[in-house]
């Protein structure tokens, strides 16, 4: 489902990526470790076409993403694939809803369906109580949870994590790790999970060893937990029409169905340009 091929990526005369190749199937958890400055981060961000390598190409769900214009790898990067990152970055004067609802009303999606899929979300998170919640109501666990449920709105085909429980204390990134399986269990959903915690990591369908820039091996994990969660319909996959089209302003910069905040905070127009930087 996710191919890489011959992957590099320099900051100047630094190397840091030396020629990668990695196939990703549907479905799987993947781990991708290694010590600081082995190239881990980057290597999640140009799969994740936030940043471009300088050689190679990358293939998701079929769409050689290096080949695709401007305009075409937003709406790609939107459809396509979720972000969890170390901290929640959640927008503090939305509610938990509110906040999983917002990539899907910025990729247009009505604000009846994007409230649907937002309470699915919260139903199989075991968080429907807390759907009214702002984010300083909630715990660390609980953000990171909405967290994942932000980066699932829009269905997309793979979710990039960046040492998603890196922040959480025990028991709540011992939960965290069961979400991203039962998650795998219930919708085949796809995780590419940088980290280094070893205990997430042993869990994991396989492992990447990335050291110096370059993968060095691969292994595969232990068996993953039970799940503790209920399963949720299955989704559908977007399609996606190349463009060669200059590349619009975003939709963000519209303004957002009935979230308006409370006074005297951002509107909902600055606060999801915030979101998307």
């Amino acid at each position: 489902m996710i191919h890489l091929r011959n992957i590099h990526k320099s900051f100047g005369s630094l190397e840091v990526l030396k020629g990668i190749d990695l196939d990703i199937a549907a479905g799987e958890v993947v781990s991708i470790v290694g010590p600081s400055g082995a190239g881990k981060t980057t290597l999640l961000q140009i799969m994740g076409t936030l940043d471009k390598a300088d050689t190679g190409s990358i293939v998701i769900n079929g769409s050689d993403v290096t080949r695709l214009s401007q305009k075409a790898l937003a709406r790609f990067r939107g459809e396509q694939i979720g972000f969890v990152f170390q901290f929640h970055q959640l927008l503090p004067e939305f509610t938990a809803l509110e906040n999983i609802m917002m990539p899907a009303l910025i990729a247009g999606r009505s604000h009846r369906e994007a409230r649907r899929r937002a309470e699915e979300l919260l139903a199989f998170m075991n968080l429907s109580d807390r759907a009214h919640h702002k984010p300083a109501e909630l715990s660390g666990g609980e953000k990171q949870r909405i967290a994942v449920a932000r980066a699932l709105v829009n269905k997309p085909a793979v979710v990039l994590a960046d040492e998603p429980s890196g922040s959480l204390d025990s028991a709540n990134k011992a939960e965290l790790h069961r979400l991203f399986f039962d998650l795998r269990d219930s919708l085949g959903q796809t995780f590419v999970i940088v980290t280094h915690d070893e205990g997430l990591a042993a869990q994991t369908d396989r492992t990447i060893h990335l050291r110096d820039g370059l993968v060095v091996s691969q292994s595969a994990g232990a068996p993953s937990p039970e799940p503790l969660t209920s399963p949720l319909p299955e989704p559908e996959v977007p399609s996606l029409e190349d463009t060669d089209a200059p590349m619009p302003e975003p939709p963000a910069t519209e303004p957002l169905p009935d979230l308006a905040p409370e006074p005297d905070t951002p509107s909902p127009t600055d606060t999801a340009k915030t979101y998307l930087a």
